[in-house]
């Protein structure tokens, strides 16, 4: 199952009627806000997104979504085999509201399952773990949308994922230590991806329909009873 921004009768909406939608409700929010919302839009991506698999510690996972929202990316995916996904607010600091989540708990193929609908996507599953063909990270290429892949905390990714990746990447290290915390790699290895692919030539902005679909769960995330605000303004349309 894929879950993510809470599904509404808007996204049947016809473009036009959408935008008209996201300028009613952003009346409602203050002009500070607004002009927050116009300003962190045009640094968001699709074009790298984020996957973690199984991970069971609330403060891990949590700090992963605030790193995630800090370098821009808006999707990030939960694999669900055995832990469920659990945030810590006081960790993530209210960062789930800004970023899409998309959630697979089918248990054994959950794996499989968000691997296959990103390679669908147009995605290269890109494995954030030491292997025989990995290559360290000022290698890694962008030439196409890339999925991070992130494992759990003790036992790495699961055989499933290994098996199934494009390509893998490394931290180098230098220590006696051999590997990072979790969410210490997702904050390394983004801001180094997205700081290269911010001074490339690539595409890697939302389009203008994805911006306003955003933007649309974020004044949702923020105005209280958005959703009657909503109801009354498709009513009238």
């Amino acid at each position: 199952m894929v879950s993510g921004f809470t599904i509404t009768m808007e996204e049947a909406l016809l473009k036009s009627q959408k935008k008209e939608l996201l300028d009613h409700l952003l009346g409602f929010i203050s002009p500070n806000k607004k002009n927050l919302f116009e300003t962190i839009i045009n640094y968001r991506t699709r074009y790298i997104t984020v996957v973690v698999e199984d991970i069971f510690q609330a403060h891990n996972i949590s700090a992963v979504l605030r790193t995630c929202d800090c370098f821009g990316i808006q999707d990030v995916h939960i694999i669900e085999n055995r832990n469920k996904f659990e945030v810590n607010q006081d960790i993530a600091l209210g960062s789930s509201k800004w970023i899409t989540l998309k959630k697979f708990d089918s248990g054994e193929n959950s794996a499989l399952s968000t691997i296959n609908f990103l390679k669908d996507k147009g995605y290269r599953i890109v494995a954030a773990t030491p292997h025989k063909n990995d290559k360290l990270l000022n290698e890694l290429n962008l030439d196409s949308k890339t999925a991070l892949l992130f494992g759990t905390e003790m036992g790495g990714l699961s055989n499933i994922s290994i098996q199934n990746a494009d390509e893998f990447v490394k931290i180098p290290m230098y220590g006696f230590t051999e590997s990072f915390n979790i969410s210490v790699s997702v904050a390394i290895i983004l801001h180094y991806l997205t700081e290269k692919l911010r001074s490339s030539e690539i595409i890697w902005k939302l389009d203008a329909d994805e911006m306003t679909d955003v933007k649309l769960c974020w004044v949702k995330n923020v105005l209280k009873r958005s959703d009657l605000i909503e109801k009354r303004f498709l009513k009238n349309m």
